[in-house]
């Protein structure tokens, strides 16, 4: 795959795909800048984060594309992120930071696509309300802003 590049003009990223979707993906944007523990911080359940310190705590995943620094605690976090599919409660895809091994291995287990981005590039997604990523490629479409 070619490098990372964004253009600005057409709010174009490519990101790097770690667990691929056959299909494009499009939805609303779910931004945290702060890591998530997906053992102790997520409610499988509900599909949200717990931890109050978070700052999407208490939004749901579902219908989703959450955006995220990366996983930490243990990787036991993976079998959480497996329990939302089973719940219906997870997110459409996943774009990290910084693709670790609970989140590959949890999205790989659940069958949710996840794409990791450089810094640059993920502080960009964040002004992003929807998006569009080609399956694959990784390619990622902005079609809405929060902020210009």
């Amino acid at each position: 795959m070619p490098p990372e590049k964004s253009n600005s003009k057409t709010d174009i990223i490519e990101a790097r795909c770690i667990v691929e979707s056959a299909k494009k993906i499009s939805g609303p944007v779910l931004f945290s800048s702060f890591p998530i523990a997906f053992l102790q911080g997520v409610d499988p359940e509900k599909g949200t984060v717990s931890d109050k310190k978070s700052d999407i705590y208490g939004e749901e995943f579902r219908g989703k594309i959450l955006i995220f620094p990366n996983a930490i605690g243990s990787s036991v976090g993976a079998y959480v992120i497996y329990r939302m599919v089973k719940n219906r409660t997870a997110p459409l895809a996943m774009i990290a930071r910084t693709a670790d091994i609970i989140t590959a291995s949890g999205c790989a287990l659940a069958g949710i696509p996840l794409y990791d981005v450089s810094e640059q590039y993920f502080y960009a997604l964040e002004k992003f309300d929807k998006i569009t990523i080609e399956g694959k490629t990784g390619i990622i479409r902005r079609f809405g802003s929060r902020n210009p």
